[in-house]
């Protein structure tokens, strides 16, 4: 749905999980083995991904000025259960923030938040504010106000039916 860029860095695997639902078909990436494959999640990971993906659905629509689109678990909650290592570099000094395991999507999607919040970017991932949409899309408009995952789609959606009540 989205014609935007994808969003920087580890944040576009956010991005990415956010999306694997297209809420107004119903079609549900994560319900195919092809689909799961990119987040590494097996079959029975899948309640446990669907419930990381609509909490942070609830954070991007947030983050868009908009409540959440249903009741879902904290996103804080969640990423408290995520195990994270701080890695230095002997070299330069530099230090990461990385999961402690490579396999656990929670922990990759901890570790992704905690990056884009130290370069300032995770404010710009938002969520469509089209009801039959909230598809996730990464903000890179100057002043941080965008609305619409697309304006080709849901953007004059939007500005129809505002034109048409007038």
């Amino acid at each position: 749905m989205n014609d935007r860029a994808p969003a920087p860095g580890a944040l576009a695997l956010v991005q990415a999980l956010v999306n694997t639902l297209d809420i107004e078909s119903g079609a549900d990436l994560l319900d195919t083995a092809e689909g799961r494959k990119p987040f590494g999640l097996a079959a029975p990971d899948v309640p446990a991904a669907r419930e990381l993906r609509e909490s942070l659905r609830a954070v991007c629509l947030a983050h868009a000025g908009h409540p959440p689109h249903r009741d879902v678990t904290p996103l804080g909650r969640l990423l408290a259960r995520a195990p994270l290592v701080v890695s230095v570099d002997g070299h330069d000094g530099a230090a990461t923030l990385t999961a402690a395991e490579p396999a656990p999507l929670l922990s990759q999607v901890a570790a992704a938040i905690a990056q884009a919040l130290v370069d300032g970017t995770w404010p710009r991932l938002k969520a469509c504010e089209a009801p039959a949409c909230h598809w996730a899309y990464y903000d890179r408009s100057p002043a941080c106000r965008g609305r619409w995952c697309t304006m080709s789609v849901c953007g004059a959606r939007a500005k129809m039916r505002r034109y048409r009540a007038k």
